[in-house]
């Protein structure tokens, strides 16, 4: 089980919330973008600006659950939903490793052995950019 961090209990908040929107009361999401907007200026402001690494999953994470908002894309909240209890379960985060992919987040080339290691292990510190 991951550390209880308090990024770990906002995205426990967030999960709550999503899962509350979507099985029972949809005013909920608004609840769970709430928590999401407020994790994007602390994230930035607690590891070195917007362009941090956990700043841009933050804004990612909330751009998405603003997108899901729209008829045709609400299966974006469902992968949501799965993608956050892993993350709250098990602190494997399949946004933050598509992120890291990023031109501006890494400083290897890449390669599919890259990706295989940036998807089937933990990131590495020398593939994501530091700020």
């Amino acid at each position: 089980m991951p550390a209880r961090t308090s990024e770990w209990w906002l995205w426990l908040a967030t999960v709550t919330l999503l899962a509350t929107g979507l099985l029972m009361d949809r005013s909920a999401l608004i609840g769970a973008i709430l928590v999401a907007a407020v994790q994007v200026p602390l994230m930035a402001k607690r590891h070195g600006g917007l362009t941090s690494f956990a700043a841009q999953v933050r804004i990612t994470y909330l751009c998405l659950l603003l997108l899901g908002l729209w008829d045709p894309l609400a299966i974006v909240h469902w992968i949501q939903l799965v993608g956050t209890l892993v993350v709250v379960l098990t602190d494997y985060c399949f946004l933050a490793r598509c992120l890291s992919l990023l031109p501006a987040n890494r400083r290897l080339p890449l390669t599919a052995r890259l990706v295989a290691r940036t998807f089937f292990s933990r990131p590495a510190a020398s593939i994501v950019r530091r700020d």
